[in-house]
């Protein structure tokens, strides 16, 4: 019992961790099925979701040796405010069903990193419990609904809760199906069928962060829209609320509205990317929503090149997408990002261990890409280009 009971305490005793792996492993033992595989899924075939991860793998690195490794900085700036590393937590939905009160404890973890955390609007905990239990500004991500009203109040909730900007998703005004889902009964509420049941109850970890929380509804969502009071009424909101008729209009009135920093994620063609600097938008993250939503679409990796190419001039180019290490993060910056975004990688180490995970998570990629950029002759990220690949990947321009 002393044993069980330690290893609930700490969630790395029984072997060390060395990399992101390690937690998604934790993770898939920790989280019950039907959230863990939410996170951790792409669309249809989910090619897109394998290859923002594998794609990596073709853009090689210049070692560079006898040169001064002293002294390395990592500081740098994402759309003009200053972050520990050019690293920010993506919004990711249903982040409080990975582990009980998740989006406060990944704030948290972010904020004690030095790195920016982003909200999403479909979480469990809501605007004002993250700032409520926060001392940093975060950032909030907004889906553009029919119920236009609805979204005018959300501004103004992100305004009051000093968010110091708003990330504007523009690739799901319709949903990609992703089978994992329906097969594990994931709906609003969830299907407690028998097997999702008995799985839930083989997730200790699990089942006391959640039985230690209020927070289990979509908080921004439930009690703020209209008709929308319990899980049951939203579940036909929301079926109904994700709009079709979304245009760059509708981004420029957004950003009338909107008086901080604005950020478009979403984009994945040059074309695009050039409408979204028409915006005046401060940002734009390449970005295919995880391979969850056009399978067979390109890898963030691979799209980030021509992107940065076509307007990297008039618009600070993000990606999104497959970040699993420190390596990729210097790897997208060389490719022309001047930012990444992690989104699996944290849900790995929340699912594995609370807000110490998400931090083991930022402590592990912030060693990597410190290593990696010595090892590439460099002691400032901010001075990361194309010079350090070692070959020109065949996606690049």
């Amino acid at each position: 019992m002393t044993s069980a009971l330690s290893r609930l305490a700490n969630p790395f005793a029984a072997s060390p961790v060395t990399c992101v792996e390690d937690l998604r492993r934790l993770a898939k033992r920790r989280v019950p099925r039907m959230f863990y595989d939410y996170a951790d899924s792409g669309s249809y075939t989910e090619g897109t979701y394998r290859a923002n991860q594998s794609d990596f793998a073709k853009v090689t690195l210049r070692q560079r040796v006898a040169v001064d490794m002293t002294n390395r900085s990592l500081a740098s700036q994402m759309v003009g405010l200053p972050v520990a590393m050019p690293v920010a937590l993506a919004p990711t939905g249903l982040t409080g069903m990975q582990h009980g009160d998740g989006e406060i404890l990944a704030a948290r973890a972010a904020a004690k990193a030095g790195v920016p955390f982003t909200l999403s609007t479909m979480s469990i905990c809501s605007i004002e419990d993250v700032a409520e239990n926060t001392d940093k500004p975060f950032w909030f991500q907004l889906y553009v609904m029919r119920d236009r009203d609805f979204i005018d109040r959300l501004i103004d909730r992100a305004k009051a809760a000093r968010c110091s900007a708003l990330v504007l998703t523009l690739d799901l005004q319709i949903l990609g199906q992703r089978h994992k889902d329906i097969k594990n009964g994931l709906s609003t509420p969830p299907r407690m069928t028998l097997p999702n049941i008995l799985d839930m109850a083989t997730k200790p970890r699990w089942c006391l962060s959640m039985l230690n929380t209020q927070r289990r509804t979509f908080r921004n969502i439930v009690g703020h829209a209209k008709g929308v009071g319990d899980l049951r009424s939203l579940s036909s909101w929301t079926a109904e609320q994700f709009d079709p008729t979304l245009s760059w209009d509708d981004v420029r009135k957004i950003r009338d509205r909107w008086d901080g920093k604005l950020i478009v994620k979403g984009i994945l063609d040059p074309e695009d990317a050039v409408m979204a600097a028409e915006t005046g938008a401060d940002a734009l993250i390449v970005s295919n929503h995880g391979g969850r939503q056009l399978d067979g679409a390109m890898s963030s990796i691979a799209a980030l090149p021509a992107i940065a190419q076509a307007v990297g001039d008039r618009i600070e180019v993000l990606m999104d997408g497959g970040i699993r290490s420190g390596q990729d993060v210097i790897k997208a910056l060389a490719l022309g990002a001047k930012g990444v975004f992690i989104g699996r990688a944290f849900l790995y180490g929340l699912g594995a261990g609370g807000e110490a995970g998400v931090t083991q998570c930022l402590d592990i990629i912030r060693k990597e890409l410190d290593v990696t950029m010595a090892m590439c002759g460099l002691r400032d990220v901010r001075d990361v280009t194309g010079a350090i690949l070692a070959g020109t990947p065949n996606f690049a321009p």
